[in-house]
């Protein structure tokens, strides 16, 4: 969730403040930072900076500002997102600072240069933060892309001139991933000739926070002669803010949903939500024939212009097999791999930056723990000391002597419920036994085609609630999971609470209140002999 606190003599500031979609909890609920360690340690944030526009990075902040009510600094387009979100909520935008790319500004012994690089959302920004005797870099979400369609390349003399540097934070998404990410320019290209190829509609499901994607899908329409619609409301809010920031210009004149029953097929382009499967988006009321306006036909097209977030493969299967029984023709990131690019760096663009501004220490963050360790191994290859993998919560000590672990916080789920922020509600299953203290379990898992599978670390954390051996706990984790037919992570969650209970119950003394949460993880790619080298 992106909720990032940097403390030096007492003054502490924030960057970032994200949510994510809980996929394991009926309804889907937002799940957003926790912030009795705050309260506890007597900690609040002076500021609150802003990398950029994505939900996993601003979308907590109307829940959370109001208790601290400090100044938000963010670029033009993240600020106009969350001006929409204050207005929404009731909230003055008052506190809102619109920073130009590349400006400095202090908060108390803190100076914050936002430095711009590219990613998947226009106007994202590394934190270049001066405080005591420090430099130190937060990357935020980046990649370098030669073609970013919005915005600039990487400025490498900027980071050049930032060398040395105390300290990166740094973003480990793509670190397992060798060569370069794909550029925007190449997915515009690749864009350009399928929709050209296409007889019929043309559905494109993208996020709604790709402009470049959206940029490149108005050019393939003019060269094909197509119009373009909208379809969702996240699309229409962000291409509102983007178009009203000048990124959107070349977006010809919109055609109104209601109107797209009036033009030939082949003329349209439908820009869609949904690309996740999510059950209440556009793409999936029209897999479902519920959509009021089009209705898709034999010979129309959908194109998955995404990657599959880790979790959602499942939904976005029998959304898929849907439009195929429709007789769609489908293009996604398996059969046409050219019309996605990711947002975040591999190998090469990690040690591009590397050389550029040569950091001394390195704390990897994001991504899963493979990703982390992965990031850490390329780290070390180029000198750079990177001892730590941190956890949520973890407490990390940073001075001349380098990054030390100094305490770990559980930090119990809190979800959005009826417009308020509340706890997780645990496990709700009935039992005759006194809970006594409380036990938090992440559980990271992965589906494949015969069932879920646990990836990576088992985060359990059981203080207060009396011994429990995890090698055997997670033993039976594997066998029941094994065992579990489910088809989303909310059903896997239902069918695993009651033999969670079951389990605790009798290897136990005290029957702990239990929190659990169940999160989409990547299946590592492992290599084969062919492939090595």
């Amino acid at each position: 969730m992106n909720f990032t606190l940097y403390g030096y003599e007492d003054h502490w500031v924030a960057v970032d403040c994200g949510m994510m979609i809980r996929q394991d909890m009926p309804g889907t609920p937002l799940q957003v930072p926790n912030l009795d360690t705050l309260t506890s340690l007597d900690i609040t944030p002076a500021a609150l900076f802003i990398t950029h526009g994505h939900e996993d990075h601003i979308g907590a902040v109307v829940w959370l500002w109001p208790n601290w009510q400090c100044p938000i600094y963010a670029t033009p387009l993240a600020a106009g997102l969350l001006r929409l979100k204050f207005a929404e909520h009731g909230l003055s935008p008052e506190k809102i600072s619109v920073v130009d790319p590349g400006e400095a500004l202090s908060s108390g012994p803190f100076t914050v240069r936002h430095l711009p690089l590219p990613h998947s959302i226009p106007e994202s920004c590394a934190l270049m933060m001066l405080v005591g005797d420090y430099r130190v870099l937060h990357t935020g979400d980046w990649k370098l892309d030669a073609q970013p369609l919005v915005g600039k390349p990487a400025d490498a003399s900027q980071f050049r001139a930032l060398a040395p540097l105390d300290l990166v934070v740094g973003d480990s998404t793509n670190a397992p991933m060798p060569g370069h990410s794909g550029s925007e320019g190449d997915v515009a290209k690749a864009l350009a000739s399928t929709i050209a190829s296409c007889k019929g509609r043309v559905v494109i499901s993208c996020f709604a926070s790709n402009v470049a994607r959206i940029v490149a899908i108005a050019r393939a329409a003019q060269q094909c002669g197509r119009r373009i619609s909208l379809m969702g409301r996240s699309m229409e809010r962000m291409v509102t803010v983007a178009r009203g920031l000048g990124y959107l210009d070349e977006l010809p004149p919109l055609v109104p949903a209601h109107d797209l029953g009036y033009l030939p097929a082949d003329e349209v382009i439908i820009i869609a939500t949904g690309s996740q499967g999510e059950p209440r988006a556009a793409l999936q009321r029209l897999a479902q024939r519920r959509h009021p306006f089009v209705d898709l036909e034999p010979g129309d097209n959908i194109i998955f212009s995404a990657k599959a977030i880790p979790g959602n493969e499942r939904p976005i299967e029998r959304l898929k097999k849907r439009f195929t029984q429709m007789g769609i023709t489908l293009f996604d990131e398996f059969n046409h791999p050219e019309l996605h690019a990711t947002g975040h760096p591999a190998q090469e663009e990690l040690k591009t930056l590397y050389r550029w501004v040569k950091p001394r220490h390195l704390l990897p963050v994001h991504g899963e723990a493979r990703h982390q360790q992965a990031h850490q191994e390329l780290a070390e290859s180029l000198n750079i000391a990177a001892p730590l993998a941190p956890l949520n919560g973890d407490l990390i000590h940073f001075d001349s002597r380098g990054l030390r672990h100094q305490a770990r916080y559980p930090q119990p789920p809190c979800i959005v419920s009826q417009n308020s922020v509340v706890p997780h509600p645990g496990l709700e299953a009935s039992t005759q036994h006194k809970r006594r203290g409380s036990l938090y379990l992440a559980l990271p898992v992965t589906a494949s085609d015969i069932g879920w599978w646990r990836i990576g670390r088992l985060m359990l954390d059981n203080a207060g609630a009396g011994a429990l051996d995890e090698d055997s706990f997670s033993d039976w984790l594997d066998e029941q999971l094994s065992e579990i037919h489910a088809d989303t992570l909310a059903e896997l969650r239902l069918a695993l609470q009651p033999r969670l209970i079951s389990w605790l119950a009798e290897h136990m003394q005290h029957l702990p209140e239990v929190h659990l949460q169940i999160m989409a993880a990547e299946m590592p790619e492992w290599s084969t002999p062919d492939q090595e080298g």
